[in-house]
């Protein structure tokens, strides 16, 4: 999967999408520190080890650079920024029943907020999987010759 570039300059406003979540309930923040084992337990579960694995540096953040989308006391959705590489999105992912109600859009923007927030100018989403949504939501596009990326010394 190729990687992609998004203009951190020409974001859509998050605000808007996290009081919409809010009043069904769902609220989008970043995670406290004691938090770390129930994303991390969540990730594993729905997405595997690995995508836990990136996601867990963002602890190292200060602030952590992770976003979760919180129902009824349970994690229904994560994302992560600045963990697998410097200015890198991702990964990221929403449970199946909750997928379609904004809910990763609001995690996509947050993340993409945070890495302008720490100065970058252009955002780099990894092995992009959704390319249409990520071209629709946020204007990304793809980088030529960057297939398979950071990811083409997998073990295994």
């Amino acid at each position: 999967m190729s990687d992609m570039l998004v203009n951190l300059l020409n974001l859509p406003p998050l605000e808007p999408l996290v009081e919409s979540l809010r009043v069904e309930g769902i609220v989008v923040r970043r995670p406290n520190s004691f938090e770390m084992t129930p994303l991390r337990e969540y990730i594993v579960r729905e997405f595997g080890t690995g995508w836990a694995d990136e996601a867990a540096a963002g602890f190292a953040n200060k602030p952590a650079s992770l976003f979760i989308a919180i129902h009824e006391k349970k994690i229904v959705g994560f994302a992560a920024y600045d963990c697998t590489r410097r200015d890198f999105f991702g990964p990221t992912g929403v449970t199946s029943a909750y997928r379609n109600k904004g809910i990763g859009k609001a995690l996509l923007i947050a993340s993409l907020w945070g890495l302008r927030e720490i100065g970058y100018v252009y955002g780099i989403i990894g092995g992009a999987g959704p390319k249409d949504y990520y071209v629709k939501t946020v204007g990304a596009t793809i980088i030529a010759g960057s297939n398979p990326g950071i990811y083409t010394d997998l073990l295994g």
